[in-house]
């Protein structure tokens, strides 16, 4: 009898090319979302809330994105932790799969605030744009999402990448291109559209890459297969 514990996910759903699909629809999803918030609500928490009549519906669609992206983006995550295999060092992995989970938890907090304010503003309009729930809420959402998420994703970046180093698993490009931006996330300041999809947009690279590899490697496979046929 073995002692071999099967895994209890299909193989197909730990393959490059899941983690690359989830990072691509995460990618997506998240920056989709980050943009119409950020078309939609004023980024000095002092404004008025006319926003919430103005564009409501609009940042009601975009928080509709955060939860799908949320479920893509704990597939990139346990794939990614799945391939690396018994090369993963535990304490860098353990950094990066709890960096990971934070920022996933400080994106949704967030969310949920603004969503709060929306289902407020729809009972009781006039007094909550005029009291201070409405600017402590406003607030709240900016530092998490700008401050203490962002920085979570730039753990998150330098610790895969350090992973990447250690296991020699991709090429340098790469990983200087992972800390390079992790540096922008951990030193910013200030309230920035652009920062905020840095950490998006650094996932759809990291998948497209991992896609195309796939995709590359299959293709020769297929070409030898024909040439022994």
């Amino acid at each position: 009898m073995s002692d071999k514990v099967p895994h209890l996910t299909d193989r197909r759903l730990r393959t490059p090319r899941a983690a690359a699909v989830a990072g691509i629809l995460f990618a997506l999803l998240l920056g989709t979302s980050l943009i119409l918030i950020r078309i939609s609500i004023p980024e000095d928490p002092a404004n008025g809330g006319r926003w919430l009549e103005e564009r409501g519906s609009t940042v009601a669609l975009a928080l509709s994105l955060a939860p799908f992206a949320g479920i893509a983006f704990l597939w990139f995550i346990g794939v990614v932790r799945d391939r690396i295999g018994s090369l993963e060092d535990r304490f860098f992995s353990s950094v990066y799969f709890g960096s990971g989970l934070l920022y996933l938890a400080m994106m949704f907090v967030s969310a949920a605030l603004a969503g709060s304010l929306l289902s407020t503003y729809a009972i009781i309009p006039a007094q909550l744009v005029d009291s201070g729930i409405y600017t402590f809420g406003r607030a709240i959402m900016w530092q998490i999402s700008n401050i203490y998420a962002i920085r979570m994703a730039g753990v998150f970046m330098i610790s895969l990448g350090t992973i990447w180093v250690r296991t020699h698993t991709k090429p340098r490009w790469l990983v200087f291109l992972t800390y390079g931006l992790a540096l922008v996330l951990l030193v910013s300041i200030g309230f920035s559209l652009w920062v905020t999809l840095i950490f998006p947009g650094w996932v759809l690279i990291i998948s497209v890459y991992i896609l195309a590899l796939n995709l590359r490697s299959e293709g020769t496979e297929d070409g030898l297969a024909i040439t022994l046929e």
